[in-house]
């Protein structure tokens, strides 16, 4: 009988002014929960397939000719529905449907970056040492270098010979693969490493990648394990040496997307920072049909490294192509990029009970809470951040409630401990107006994140319900 009580005026007044959220499979259908755990199936062969940002603009582009997407053509005159991507260098696509609605209303833009912190090779990696073969590496991205050592790790990405030849390598997927590792000392020797600060634990000239130890059979020559490693790449590739000085080769964990949990209620893989957002937003544009205003999804390169060179978004490649596609109307590039709105999909971290301390709980993201609305990032004192205006923020609001998307809101840690920048500043300087709006992550940057299948599912819903607005 107690649950038929009356509510007190209190109750009443809380259930209508104070917040009460609640976690997202509490709030949602077993069918909507269905949907989740099905789209994750597909996200995680995604991850599989593209660990590098090559290899997610190889993926994504066939999977948006498969969709009916074309290649862009400069100066042609699109109409409401087409669908076409443009490539940047390999390294970075856009993909746009045309709305119904004048260009010059403004573009509904999702903005992901598809590169992961990872180890690199250097310009002349190859070196023996005691009679053991390796590559130099520098990592690439904001890492804890220790949790890098120990891992399976692949080789990914490209070699262009001196006549110009390219040569595509992936080694390490396939279970008939060998793989490689960067080893580490023993604790019963590790006495004066173990005395070393945290950040300097596993130091950055010691991420040195083991890729043999078999010796070539001459007494006559030195460097013995390096002539024969050299020797079984060159009847691989056909490469010597001096090629890696023109190669772009990255080692990223071999391992693949599993579940994770009894409940399988989670995603664990490398790269979900930030492909769990390319994908949803890839999924978003992929399913975008007759849209009112022309839609956008950019998939680029660089965020982990601060978005400079020209295939990162502090670059012109963006505004280039909007201006080179209003051009076509009559229109002035940067009077669409007024009109325009963007959603920049990037993750926060979600609180990890275990290393609780580094949050403000009242305003952190949780696995299973939806998708993070993250009005601002930066630390301290807001550096490199767009702050999104009330307004827009409000907006965004309005519309994942009236859509019953899932969502939160999240700030990366505490004021002056916090930090982290995504693309949105790099956006909204072009003069749309911007929110971060993504998924939460544990175990950011490592080589195994996890993410929840609810939340990664509510991001596609929530850039959907975008485009389609």
């Amino acid at each position: 009988m107690e649950n038929n009580k009356e509510k007190s005026p209190a109750e009443l007044l809380t259930e209508k002014l104070l917040s009460d959220k609640k976690n997202g499979v509490l709030r949602i259908s077993g069918e909507e929960l269905d949907a989740a755990d099905k789209f994750c199936e597909d996200y995680k062969y995604f991850l599989d397939k593209a660990k590098t940002e090559r290899e997610a603009v190889s993926l994504s582009t066939a999977m948006a000719e498969k969709a009916g997407f074309e290649r862009f053509e400069e100066g042609k005159k699109y109409s409401a529905g087409d669908k076409f991507y443009f490539v940047n260098r390999d390294k970075a696509v856009i993909l746009t449907v045309m709305g119904k609605k004048d260009l010059g209303s403004g573009i509904r833009l999702a903005a992901a970056h598809i590169d992961s912190p990872r180890l690199d090779l250097k310009q002349n990696p190859l070196y023996e040492d005691k009679e053991l073969c390796l590559f130099k590496t520098h990592y690439y991205g904001g890492i804890k270098k220790y949790q890098w050592t120990t891992v399976p790790m692949s080789l990914h990405g490209v070699i262009v010979k001196s006549n110009g030849e390219k040569i595509t390598v992936n080694i390490g997927e396939d279970p008939e693969d060998p793989v490689f590792c960067v080893t580490d000392l023993l604790p019963h020797l590790a006495d004066a490493q173990m005395k070393r600060p945290a950040p300097q634990l596993v130091k950055g000239e010691e991420l040195n990648l083991l890729i043999g130890s078999r010796p070539f059979k001459d007494d006559k020559i030195s460097n013995k394990v390096k002539l024969s490693i050299m020797a079984i790449l060159n009847e691989k590739y056909d490469i010597v040496e001096d090629d890696f000085i023109s190669a772009e080769l990255e080692a990223v964990p071999a391992f693949k997307a599993r579940d994770i949990g009894f409940d399988r209620s989670m995603v664990g893989s490398y790269g979900q920072d930030d492909r769990v957002c390319a994908y949803t937003a890839l999924k978003a544009i992929l399913d975008c049909k007759d849209p009112e205003n022309t839609c956008m999804t950019v998939l680029t390169d660089k965020e982990e490294t601060g978005s400079d060179g020209n295939t990162g978004l502090n670059s012109s490649y963006l505004p280039y192509f909007i201006s080179n596609l209003a051009a076509v109307y009559g229109l002035e590039g940067r009077n669409v990029m007024s009109a325009s709105e963007c959603l920049s999909a990037d993750v926060n971290a979600a609180v990890d009970p275990t290393f609780s301390e580094p949050f403000e709980i009242r305003n952190a993201s949780q696995i299973n809470y939806g998708v993070v609305a993250t009005k601002f990032t930066g630390s301290r004192g807001k550096s490199g951040t767009s702050d999104a205006s009330a307004e827009f923020v409000g907006r965004i609001r309005r519309l994942f409630d009236k859509n019953n998307v899932i969502w939160q809101t999240g700030e990366l840690g505490k004021v002056d401990g916090g930090g982290g920048g995504t693309v949105a500043q790099y956006i909204a300087n072009l003069d749309l107006d911007v929110i971060d709006v993504g998924v939460p992550v544990l175990s950011m940057h490592a080589p195994f994140e996890v993410t929840s299948k609810l939340d990664t599912y509510m991001a596609y819903k929530a850039f959907s319900v975008f485009f389609a607005d």
